[in-house]
């Protein structure tokens, strides 16, 4: 019998492994951006209304 509760369990922790890991990517090349000299900041218009 198919134990989908451990299927569920597995594949539940890889993904918020892997959405951990895409976060603190995130956060490295954010502060890189952000200690570089040509760092400029630009605020855009949204199109919402």
């Amino acid at each position: 019998m198919v134990n989908y509760k451990e299927m569920y369990s597995i594949l539940f922790n890889k993904m918020t492994d892997i959405i951990e890991e895409i976060q603190q990517i995130q956060r490295q090349t954010e502060e890189m951006y952000l200690d570089s000299k040509d760092s400029e900041f630009v605020l855009l218009k949204s199109g919402l209304k």
